[in-house]
């Protein structure tokens, strides 16, 4: 967009985004290509989903120690 002769100001409102958010992003995925970005967006779900079974297996497991100990 920058490119395109558009301003910093006309960008970010056309992304609906601050400056700061976009010189963030700039500074964390400027030097990727797209497709290292979508694999980055794919490790990063993958990420919260194995975060998420983890905690329930954590959860499972306190339950499963309180009943074997009979504190239920």
């Amino acid at each position: 967009m920058l490119t395109s002769g558009k301003s910093l100001g006309e960008v970010v409102q056309s992304l609906a985004v601050s400056e700061a958010t976009y010189h963030r992003w700039r500074q964390q995925y400027g030097g990727m290509k797209a497709e290292e970005a979508k694999r980055l967006k794919e490790l990063e779900v993958e990420n919260a989903r194995l975060k998420k079974l983890l905690a329930e297996a954590e959860l499972d497991k306190a339950m499963l120690k309180e009943i074997a100990e009979g504190n239920f």
